[in-house]
């Protein structure tokens, strides 16, 4: 069977001009033409974050750039407000007990989004709580977009809150960078990861972090031992003694990173208010016709993220009964549900090539065609 058309949350399938980057023969990662690529790239990635800080390329996954950032900013026996509102506010609260690092959760039904109001009301009794129990709360941390449910966090107006109460934001925006605007300065965030293979339309590899001075501040001033690759304390040493020619710790996935420059090249290149837009339109139009055919969005309209759209079946159809069909009669995968949503939703992503207005459509009519299979069958 040959590859399926990914409409999935991550990771996408790429353009022609950015396989071609990452098949290409081998760069160094040092020296003169090595450092013009990463230094472009590294500029865009600024661009993107709206940033003038720094932006590392940690070689591995989002959670490598996402345990940096927690494991160095906040030290072990201390704590932290997690925001968990999904399957991956979930898994934040457990990588931060590996850390020795205490998640003082405000919890929020899965499907509803995080209510800044309400936040408010909250952290002044969780902080007090963490104080008395010898756990004082050190910066809240975000998932932006919780791909589990669909839901986009409004991120800012979060924020806003944190800053009242002098807290240092980290933001999990790993299914969110490169699909919907984030101002890192203009907001406040002082950690905050993405990835390129979701909504950047690159092969996974590295993932990204934006830093504020603060956060730097803070991994400096941590006296818990915190290994040394993901000690940022590490990757600063290397940007300040070896910035000219070698601003990292560790071999850089040279062809990853080219990839991840094209596809870069290409957002500027057309403007990232029509990539976004390229995003949300796929995501309209999946909805109107899923809703069509009795499909609704699981999420609160008002928070569904444009990046995926997680839909309830009419009450005859079984989520993965189509799923399995998609992929098998029409080369098209699509995802199911996790944790307790497992066999009750579907998650379909409109990143990547999945915006192109007729793979939009081949999974629409591939969705009537089960349809009306069932209804013959019944």
């Amino acid at each position: 069977m040959k590859n399926p058309r990914l409409l999935i949350p991550g990771p996408v399938e790429a353009e022609d001009d950015v396989l071609e980057a990452i098949g290409a023969q081998t760069l160094p990662h040092y020296g003169a033409m090595w450092m013009r690529l990463f230094n472009e790239t590294t500029g865009y990635l600024q661009r993107l974050f709206q940033t003038k800080s720094d932006v590392l390329m940690i070689p591995g996954p989002g959670t490598a750039a996402f345990e940096a950032a927690l494991g160095s900013m906040v030290p072990r026996g201390e704590g932290v407000v997690v925001l968990d509102n999904g399957f991956f506010g979930a898994r934040i609260r457990q990588i931060a007990e590996r850390y020795g690092i205490h998640p003082w959760a405000v919890e929020v039904p899965w499907g509803k989004a995080i209510d800044p109001d309400d936040l408010r009301r909250d952290l002044p009794g969780l902080i007090q709580q963490a104080r008395d129990a010898g756990k004082p709360i050190r910066a809240l941390v975000v998932v932006h977009h919780e791909t589990s449910t669909g839901v986009l966090n409004p991120l800012q107006p979060i924020a806003s809150v944190a800053h009242e109460f002098d807290l240092p934001v980290i933001v999990d925006a790993i299914a969110s960078f490169g699909g919907v605007p984030i101002d890192v300065d203009g907001w406040g965030l002082d950690a905050c990861v993405g990835v390129p293979n979701k909504c950047v339309g690159a092969p996974p590899g590295v993932g990204l972090l934006a830093l504020s001075e603060r956060a730097w501040q803070m991994a400096e001033a941590n006296p818990a031992p915190h290994g040394w690759y993901l000690d940022l304390r590490t990757w600063r040493w290397y940007i300040e003694n070896w910035g000219d020619w070698h601003p990292y710790p560790t071999t850089m996935p040279t062809n990853n990173i080219a990839a991840l420059h094209a596809a870069l090249k290409g957002i500027f290149a057309t403007g990232p208010e029509q990539h976004f837009g390229s995003i949300a339109w796929a995501a309209d139009c999946t909805r109107h016709g899923m809703q069509e055919m009795g499909f609704r969005l699981y999420p609160d309209p008002q928070y569904a993220a444009p990046v995926i759209s997680a839909l309830t079946p009419p009450a005859h159809i079984d989520p993965d009964g189509l799923r399995v069909y998609l992929v098998k009669e029409h080369g098209l995968m699509v995802s199911g549900g996790l944790g307790d949503l497992k066999g009750k939703i579907l998650r379909v992503g409109h990143i990547g090539q999945a915006r192109r207005p007729e793979i939009v459509e081949a999974l629409l009519e591939g969705t009537r065609q089960y349809l009306a299979e069932k209804t013959l069958s019944h």
